[in-house]
């Protein structure tokens, strides 16, 4: 791979990028300019784990605070063989600015240890789990910084971190991590949250361009949580699933796909997608991309879409279910493509709205009806998709730089209200 494309694919460069674009746009202080470009913390943790063979072995963990200059840092914990510290870097300042973009009062945080949870027993999970949240305790806290789920980790996971962290505090503090079990403090509609906002958002799209749901084409990339639940919500909606993909391949059927069916045979029997007797034609996750569609949503991993393919996207929205789904680089050829993007940091902030919402019923001790969640979760969702729809019209720039340049604003004049402590 060529040098150029190495920088093209470093998430935390198109991060970067895509930062400096809308600083410069709103004509951001120079002292400003430097003091968000940077995490406000990075930590680098070595994690000894006994195996259950006896074998002790040492993992590599990250945690990077961004900013709390809203309040605190907020961010999910990534278990993964590929976890960086660049991506980890990213994926933080993503988490403020996604968070500003939908007006809560969170800053941005991410975390990651390199390891495959795959091959890792439930025990073992559990050791490194709890020893990177003890070796984390004192950064960790409902006013400080609030882990979620994120790849590679679930409900489960976090009950461990909330459990260790009361055990090094003497007391039950639900409010250190969001996306927990519902026994636990977790909020109804979590689960959902991500998906349910992705559709959301394009129904917003569709009614700007007063297109129908009905029949309404639509590529998911990705089967997890956020692309099957946005693919359930979607298809119950009358919207027309086309094509699916997740880490086994994808299938294409222009006649559309039975989501609850390819659910139940993905999550219940648990098949591999490509295998679903539906009918469709099997292909690479890559290849599902490129194929005609009203809606695409890109909701599996970064770097998707770059300078080699984005010329071969053919879809009239871009709903981006994943964080930087799409490279910095490739932003000009989509937009000169006329396809209209709803951008990362406001498709799938539905999934911290919605941990907002349990942070908030845990410090209360008052917990909601899933409807109230789910209004609740519109009222922001709509709110803010207009937002920065009108910001683009307004400053002559495209979706993603408005989301962007909204999110700015909102840290910086925040910042300029709270000084520099020295």
């Amino acid at each position: 791979m060529c040098a150029l494309a190495q920088d093209e694919l470093n998430v935390y460069k198109s991060a970067e990028a895509r930062f400096e674009i809308a600083a410069q746009k709103l004509t951001l202080e120079e002292g400003l300019y430097r003091y968000l470009k940077h995490p406000s913390k990075e930590i680098t943790i070595y994690i000894p784990i006994a195996r259950d063979t006896g074998r002790l072995e040492v993992f590599l963990g990250y945690r990077v605070l961004h900013s709390t200059i809203r309040g605190p840092g907020k961010g999910g914990i990534r278990f993964a063989p590929d976890v960086t510290l660049d991506e980890v870097r990213a994926l933080a300042a993503w988490m403020t600015w996604k968070c500003a973009v939908v007006n809560i009062p969170f800053g941005g945080a991410k975390g990651g240890v390199i390891c495959d949870p795959m091959k890792l027993s439930k025990s073992e999970l559990e050791r490194i789990t709890r020893r990177y949240t003890a070796e984390l305790s004192e950064w960790f806290g409902p006013e400080r910084d609030v882990p979620a789920p994120d790849i590679g980790t679930n409900d489960q996971t976090m009950a461990w971190v909330m459990d260790t962290y009361a055990m090094h505090v003497r007391q039950a503090t639900t409010a250190v991590v969001t996306g927990k079990p519902l026994d636990l403090g977790g909020s109804q509609g979590r689960k959902e949250a991500t998906g349910r906002g992705l559709m959301m958002c394009c129904n917003r799209a569709l009614e700007k361009f007063k297109m129908r749901r009905d029949g309404c084409r639509v590529i998911v990339q990705g089967f997890g949580n956020v692309g099957s639940q946005g693919a359930l919500l979607m298809h119950a909606a009358g919207y027309k699933i086309i094509g699916v993909a997740d880490i086994h391949g994808g299938l294409y059927n222009e006649n559309g796909f039975d989501i609850p069916k390819l659910y139940e045979w993905v999550y219940t029997q648990r098949k591999p997608l490509p295998e679903f007797p539906g009918g469709g034609e099997k292909m690479t996750a890559q290849e599902i991309l490129f194929h005609p569609c009203e809606v695409l949503v890109p909701a599996a991993t970064e770097n998707q879409i770059t300078t080699e393919n984005a010329h071969r996207v053919e879809c009239r929205i871009l709903c981006e279910g994943a964080n930087g789904p799409t490279t910095s680089p490739a932003d000009t050829i989509i937009e000169k493509k006329g396809i209209f993007v709803v951008p990362d940091i406001l498709a799938n902030a539905g999934g911290v709205t919605v941990s907002y919402f349990e942070w908030v019923q845990d410090r209360q001790g008052f917990f909601w009806r899933e409807s109230e969640v789910n209004d609740r979760l519109l009222d922001v969702m709509n709110q803010s998709f207009d937002q920065v729809v009108s910001y683009a019209e307004m400053h002559h720039v495209n979706n993603r730089i408005a989301a962007y340049m909204v999110a700015i604003d909102r840290v910086a004049r925040a910042l300029r209200l709270r000084g520099i402590y020295a």
